[in-house]
This record gives structure tokens, C-alpha cells and sequence, in this order.
């Protein structure tokens, strides 16, 4: 297979069927489609999702509302103001389900009018986005000085996201491509090797694309705009990681031999293990989010599985091909050549902080382990759960609308909870439900099959934790209330049982992500002891960069909290990741250890992938912190909490935690396994030479 891969004429061959085979998938691929329907992403286990089934029977459950707020501030509304929403509540009606706008409710202090236009809930995103433009451009032509109109809603939300996404993923992608070019460029030097890593990762991205757009078609995978930005990510961020350690190999190699040929084949015999371990590690992981209830986590995590798959294959299967058609000049001006000094001779950056760690291993433990805690203390003050004010980074009328709303009606009048009960049971229902706390009015909306719907509007703001608590205490009250089988739903309801449904997820995916990197790193390491230390290690590092970016979040961008979905995002994707570099790391420690012994196999080691792991770190970090191009404050955080992550991975615990742990393990760092059978190794300082040190040499 290698001779394929690097023969002279095959290596265009496997180019070639690449092309083919890539452009075939991209025809067939089509564009992927989204889901307006809220509950989609919940399991039919959740009270709001009973509730959106069973609303079906009713007219209600056939629209989705967009509200229009109208509001003078600092006095009544004026002739021409009630003029100008009669007018636009004509105009609203060629929109409206029947034709019909309910007549605009007044608030009590007459400052402000509430206008519900009920739209069709089975419109396209596409669709529902266009009639917001529409409604919002009728209620701002003519509009009286003074007077504010504004569009919110369930449909106004719906139609603002998706208008915060247009463009978005295209810049997102356009970014990530920028950010890896010219951090490719600087890590090689070279006018044009840094092209052939991003033509074939790119190349992995489009193929990735077009494969979840065609599972979208055919067996409902569920993908929205977030996901797809994540993905991108993913596939840039994993597969130049693994081009940078194939490239850093076969540079290492060239100098070994004069044959590009077989130098390609040493390395891929060399680093594919590792990257293809690296690979399973996080497919596997991101697998685990099929235990998660939420069908946005388990669409995530096969997406992310594909992707991660696509850009090893491209990886392990294109790149070395590419590389071997282009010859030596491509490193041009640093051409490796046969003769050139061997980069495991103990000199370099990396060399020398081994020796630091081997002289003062006690001390770079206690002391890494101290920062570490110490930046894990900022999840002292750690909050969980943005409201709907709190999700965007940028302007939405649909936002803006919510705080006119509050200042002159109920905060919930904007998105009204459902209560659904049994007909003969309607006024106990509604007792319990108007005796409960938080509960600003309660009024029977309509009947159909035997049930009633009530809409019951909240003192609190939709989405906040007030909210939360005054749904759960409906649920509890309206559950007590014999033979009514009354349940709980509307957005705030779905939206608080998503909240759950995330931390259940946590709960699920985090033994199972541990489990998975245990197993993969007990396998390829053949050790107990070092799968251990390095899944712990792999753990601080994300209870530290999560604290450091809670700081950073509240003291300086002044967010309110963690979005639901990002602790466990965060931690899948730091220890899924993350641990690559210590793979990439103790692999190569144990192989030299059959030679050497730990303690110079670990040394040997980080002088030799001490540069490329650390640039494969500042680069995923770099590309992850792009996703703040998303509008989403839910992606920002992620992006920042993953960036800081790899780079206190790459820095600090890979560089110097990692090594100086094996230090002061030393061949028990690999028990049971025993790697090492000669005599008690020594260890040499740099420059100094032994029997120890590989003498430089163009043959291996």
C-alpha cells in the first residue's frame, strides 16, 4: 500500500482517483436543509414535546405567532398612532392563517399595543424569514415620529437567527482558511509548501460538506448552521494536525535518506500509527454524543465523526502522495537533505526545556499543578444557562423588541406558556395555575378532542431562571390535579426541558468520552500507568482553561453565563483533542524507550516533536477561537474555552506536566509493560554525547 501511495507514477494515480472521487460526492451532495420545528432536537420523553403533538388538534398548533410591538415612550399613544396600527393590522392580515389578526391588546398604562400576526408553523426557514422582512418593512413605512414598531415572537426569533447566520459560515470558512494559511506559512517558512497541507485538508472539508448534506437528505440528519461552522472547524483544526506531523516526520527522514520515496514511507510507518490512533481517539469520543437526548448533540457528534474520518483518510492517503510528486524542493529554502545534522542529537528549544524537566521534575510538577488549580478556582463564580436576551453578539429586533415589551407588559407576554388539560377538568386547571407563583394571568385560549388550551403568561422575562422556576412549579401543580393529565409546554417549557436535557448529556458523554481515550491510550501505549496519568492530565487542563475563560467571560466580554450546550462540548472536544498531542508525544516517547529507557525516550521525544506539537496546538487553538466569527455568544465561548485549553495543553502540560511525570515514574511509567530490558539508562545533558545519543547519520 505505501509503494502505492509513493510510487512514481501510482502516487498520481492515488491523486487522480482523489480528484475523482471528491468531485463525484461534491455533485451528489447537494445543499442540507433545516427544521423550524423547535422540539425536533428533544426525545419524545419531554412534556413539551407531548404538548407540540397534542396542540396539533388544535388551530393553534397550525401557527406560529409573530408579535408586533408598538410603543410610545413617555406618554399615551396619539390618533395617528392608533390610525397607523389599524392600518398596518390590514396590511398584516394577507400573512396572517385565515386572513384574520387578532385585535391589538392595549397595555394597562396606554403607552404601548400588542399586535399577534399568526403565521403558518410548517413555513421553510427561508420562507418565515422573508415574511418577518415583509411585516417589519410594512410596520416601519409611515410610522409616525415617536412611535417604535418592532417584530418579535417565536417566528421574529426564528427569522432573526437565521438572518445573524446568512454569510456567516462562508466568512467563518473563509477565516479558518486565512488563519491556517498564514500560520502554515510561518511554521514552514517556505513560499509554497504550506499549499499542498491546505489544498488537501480543504479539499477534506468540501468532501466532509458534501457528505452530511446527502445523510441530510436521505436519512434525516438533522444539521443546523452552528453545526456546520463546528464542523468546518473540526476538519481544518484535526486534519492540519495531522498534516503537520506527517511533514514534520518526512523532514525528519529526508535527512536520514536520499530516497524521498522511501523517506515518505518511513513516516507514514512512523506517524501513522499515531495519527490514526489520534483519529479513533476522536471519532470515538465524538461518538459518545449518540448517548446524549438531544438530537443537535447526536447530529454534532456523527457529523464531527465524519469529519474527523475524512481529513485522517485525506491525511494518511492523499497527502503523502502529494508531498511525493512535488520532491525535496518543495521545503525550498530549507531543503532537508541526507547530509544535514539529525534533529534527536539533544539540541533546540525542546531539548533544553527537557533537561530542565529532567533536573527539576518534582518542582515542574508542583508548580504546573499549582497554575493549574489556580486557574481552575475561576469557576468559583461559574453560572450556567443564557436567557434569550443573552444569546446573540449582535443587534436583533427581536431582542430589542423583548425589552420594549417588559417595560409596558408582563415580560412573558411575548412568548405565553401552554397548558393543556382535560376539558372536564378546565377549572381546576386553571385554579392551580392562577395560584401559582410568577404567574402574571391565565386565560382558556381554545378546545378541540376533549382538551383545553390556556395561555398563561409569566411575570419573568422567556428564558430566564425565574421563567425556569415558575414551569416547573406549573408542572408541579398542574400534575397534582386529578384525571386532568394536564402537561406544561410552550417555547420557555421546550427551551427549559433542552436545558435539562444538557445536563443529562453531561452526565452520559463524560464517563464514556473518559472511557474511550483510557481504552484507546491502554492500547496503543500497552501501559496502565501512562493511559492514567495522561487522561488526568488532559482533565486539568480543561477544569483550568474553563476557569480561565469564565474569567475572562464575566470580568472582561461580560457575558451572563455558560450557554447549556458548552461545558460539555468543551470537554468533549479538549479531551478528544487534547489528547492527541500526548499520544503524538508518548508514542514517540515509547519508541525510543525499547532503546534508550523512559527517561531519555521522553526526552528524545519532546526535542523531536516539541516544535510540531506546539505549532499543531497554537494552530488548533487559533482556528477554534474563529468560531467567535459566528454570531452566537454559544460558539464565542466554545471557541475561547477549546483555544485556551490547547494552548495550556500544548504549553505548559504536554511541554513540561507530561515529561516531568514520566520522570519521576521512570520505567514504571509503562507498567506492566516494560519497554525498556537493557541496562539503568543514563541521562545526558545537551550537547554532551553518550552511547545513549544517536549519532547523526544519513542511514536508518
Amino acid at each position: 500500500m505505501l509503494r502505492v501511495l509513493t510510487g512514481r507514477l501510482t502516487a498520481w494515480l492515488v491523486l487522480a482517483v482523489a480528484i475523482l472521487a471528491a468531485g463525484a460526492l461534491m455533485g451528489v451532495g447537494g445543499e442540507a436543509t433545516t427544521t423550524n420545528d423547535a422540539t425536533a432536537g428533544l426525545p419524545d420523553s419531554a412534556e413539551s414535546v407531548r404538548v407540540a403533538q397534542l396542540q396539533k388538534q388544535f388551530p393553534s398548533g397550525q401557527v406560529n405567532p409573530a408579535l408586533v410591538v408598538y410603543a410610545r415612550d413617555g406618554g399615551p399613544l396619539t390618533e395617528a398612532d392608533e390610525q397607523k396600527i389599524a392600518a398596518d393590522s390590514a396590511a398584516y392580515a394577507k400573512f396572517a392563517v385565515g386572513g384574520q389578526v387578532a385585535p391589538p391588546v392595549t397595555a394597562e398604562q396606554e403607552g404601548a399595543v400588542l399586535v399577534a400576526v399568526p403565521l403558518p408553523a410548517d413555513q421553510q426557514i427561508e420562507d418565515l424569514s422573508e415574511t418577518i422582512r415583509q411585516l417589519r418593512a410594512i410596520a416601519a413605512d409611515g410610522r409616525p415620529d415617536g412611535l417604535t414598531a418592532q417584530v418579535t415572537g417565536g417566528a421574529g426569533f426564528t427569522a432573526d437567527i437565521a438572518a445573524s447566520f446568512n454569510g456567516a459560515n462562508t466568512t467563518l470558512l473563509l477565516v479558518t482558511v486565512v488563519v491556517v494559511a498564514v500560520l502554515l506559512l510561518i511554521t514552514y517558512r517556505s513560499p509554497w509548501l504550506w499549499l499542498i497541507p491546505l489544498a488537501v485538508v480543504g479539499s477534506a472539508d468540501m468532501v466532509t460538506n458534501a457528505l452530511l448534506a446527502l445523510l441530510n437528505r436521505t436519512s434525516g440528519l438533522l444539521l443546523d448552521p452552528s453545526t456546520t461552522g463546528i464542523v468546518d472547524v473540526i476538519v481544518f483544526g484535526a486534519g492540519t494536525d495531522y498534516a503537520l506531523l506527517l511533514i514534520a516526520r518526512y523532514r525528519e527522514e529526508l535527512r536520514r535518506t536520499g530516497d524521498r520515496r522511501e523517506a515518505m514511507r518511513r513516516s507514514v510507518r512512523s506517524a501513522g500509527p499515531a495519527i490514526a490512533a489520534s483519529a479513533v481517539t476522536v471519532i470515538l469520543g465524538l461518538l459518545t454524543l449518540l448517548a446524549a437526548p438531544l438530537t443537535f448533540n447526536r447530529a454534532l457528534g456523527v457529523a464531527g465523526a465524519i469529519g474527523v474520518a475524512v481529513a485522517a483518510l485525506f491525511g494518511l492517503l492523499v497527502l503523502p502522495a502529494a508531498l511525493v510528486v512535488c520532491g525535496r524542493g518543495l521545503f525550498w529554502p530549507f531543503v532537508p537533505r541526507a547530509d544535514q545534522p539529525d534533529d534527536t542529537t539533544g539540541r533546540g528549544l525542546w531539548a533544553r526545556a527537557g533537561a530542565l524537566v529532567a533536573r527539576r521534575p518534582r518542582m515542574i510538577v508542583a508548580l504546573s499543578l499549582v497554575f493549574l488549580a489556580l486557574l481552575s478556582a475561576g469557576l468559583s463564580d461559574l453560572r450556567v444557562g443564557l436567557s434569550r436576551t443573552e444569546q446573540f453578539r449582535v443587534q436583533a429586533e427581536s431582542i430589542d423588541a423583548l425589552t420594549t415589551l417588559g417595560k409596558h407588559f408582563p415580560s412573558g407576554a411575548a412568548d405565553p406558556v401552554i397548558v393543556l388539560a382535560k376539558e372536564g377538568r378546565q377549572g381546576a386547571v386553571s385554579a392551580a395555575v392562577d395560584a401559582t407563583d410568577g404567574v402574571a394571568s391565565v386565560r382558556p385560549a381554545e378546545k378541540a378532542n376533549g382538551w383545553v388550551a390556556f395561555d398563561v403568561v409569566l411575570d419573568a422575562e422567556p428564558d430566564s431562571t425565574a421563567s425556569y422556576d415558575t414551569v416547573r412549579a406549573l408542572r408541579t401543580a398542574v400534575h397534582g390535579v386529578a384525571d386532568a393529565d394536564a402537561v406544561v409546554g410552550g417555547t420557555v417549557a421546550t427551551n427549559l426541558d433542552e436545558r435539562e436535557a444538557s445536563f443529562t448529556a453531561l452526565k452520559r458523554v463524560v464517563p464514556l468520552v473518559l472511557a474511550v481515550v483510557f481504552v484507546i491510550l491502554l492500547l496503543l501505549l500497552r501501559s496502565l500507568v501512562a493511559p492514567v496519568v495522561l487522561v488526568l492530565t488532559v482533565v486539568a487542563t480543561y477544569f483550568a482553561a474553563l476557569g480561565a475563560a469564565n474569567l475572562l467571560f464575566v470580568h472582561v466580554l461580560d457575558y451572563a453565563a455558560l450557554d447549556n450546550e458548552v461545558p460539555l462540548l468543551s470537554f468533549l472536544f479538549l479531551v478528544a483533542l487534547g489528547v492527541d498531542y500526548n499520544i503524538f508525544l508518548a508514542t514517540r516517547a515509547r519508541e525510543e524507550a525499547v532503546r534508550h529507557g523512559t527517561r531519555a525516550g521522553m526526552l528524545t521525544s519532546l526535542s523531536v516533536t516539541g516544535g510540531v506539537i506546539t505549532s499543531a496546538g497554537i494552530l488548533l487553538a487559533a482556528v477554534f477561537a474563529v468560531l467567535g466569527v459566528l454570531p452566537l455568544v454559544t460558539l464565542t465561548e466554545l471557541g475561547i474555552i477549546v483555544g485556551i485549553g490547547v494552548l495550556l495543553d500544548t504549553l505548559l502540560v504536554r511541554t513540561l506536566l507530561v515529561p516531568a511525570l514520566a520522570m519521576l515514574f521512570g520505567e514504571r511509567f509503562w507498567w506492566p509493560g516494560r519497554p525498556y530490558r537493557g541496562a539503568p539508562p543514563v541521562v545526558v545533558e545537551p550537547g554532551e554525547r553518550s552511547e545513549l545519543t544517536p549519532e547523526p547519520s544519513s542511514r536508518r
